[in-house]
């Protein structure tokens, strides 16, 4: 399991770095974040959750039955997509609800 940090869609505001329990994130020279070790990532998805420009995925690896595909989240108002991009060009789009994921 491990992350992707797009440096193009970075803006290097470090809140990535933050909530990585692992410390794994870190900013380079620029001020954009990288992972150094992906092996090392948990897999928490704390990163791509707080990432306010959606920079970064997650690799869904064939342990989990991903298969090679990528996660990462895009907002629309007040629904959080979850896109998975499959290999093969595909798109599985999950929607969760701002505003009743939190409920109980």
């Amino acid at each position: 399991m491990s992350i992707a940090i797009n440096s193009e869609k970075c803006i290097g505001c470090g809140s990535c770095k933050t909530v990585c329990p692992g410390s794994l994130i870190k900013l380079n020279g620029d001020g954009k974040a990288y992972i150094k070790y992906p092996k090392d990532c948990w897999g928490c998805t704390s990163c791509i959750k707080e990432c306010p420009v959606y920079a970064i995925s997650f690799y869904l690896g064939a342990d989990i039955g991903g298969a090679g595909s990528m996660l990462h989240t895009e907002p629309e108002g007040n629904i959080l997509q979850w896109l998975i991009d499959r290999p093969d060009g595909s798109r599985i789009e999950i929607d969760i609800d701002r505003r009743e994921s939190n409920k109980y």
